[in-house]
């Protein structure tokens, strides 16, 4: 089991994150595409690798996220329609996501197999995640994954603070 960090910059123009080990060591970059159309998040590995993409639909009446990893769509997250709170639909064949992921505790299962423990931490400058990743096999959709979450939750703030 390996324990990572994301942690994301507060005031980054471009919406920058790292993702550290537990030894405190960069893993992962992500990047996110200022004032561009599609938003897009890329994740690429210390070496430059291109690890997984997150896209939000343009010309969608709701929000809407697709999750990419190693060239496969894996997950979508869209915003379901509701009056008085914010309601979410997480759609995967494989991936259930369980505890309150709106607030950024929850457990990611693969096929019922638990492969990652979520938990924002308190008392940080910035965003940051804790994540024990279970199966190292599926780092990658983990990260990606917390990635479109916080992604999800920073969009429904930005929309919020403009009304």
């Amino acid at each position: 089991m390996g324990r990572l960090y994301i942690k994301q910059k507060v005031f980054s123009i471009g919406e920058r994150f790292t993702v550290k080990d537990e030894n405190q060591v960069d893993k992962y970059f992500i990047q996110g595409s200022f004032l561009s159309i599609p938003k897009r998040f890329e994740i690429k590995d210390t070496s430059g690798n291109h690890i997984a993409t997150i896209t939000k639909k343009v010309l969608s009446l709701l929000p809407k996220f697709f999750i990419e990893v190693d060239g496969e769509e894996i997950l979508t997250i869209a915003k379901e329609f509701s009056f008085f709170k914010d309601r979410y639909r997480i759609d995967s064949a494989e991936i259930q996501i369980k505890g309150d992921w709106w607030d950024k505790h929850f457990e990611i299962f693969r096929q019922g197999n638990k492969i990652a423990h979520v938990n924002e931490k308190w008392f940080t400058w910035g965003d940051t995640f804790e994540v024990d990743v279970h199966d190292e096999d599926y780092e990658h959709i983990v990260i990606a994954i917390v990635v479109a979450i916080d992604c999800v939750k920073s969009s429904e703030k930005s929309a919020a603070d403009s009304n």
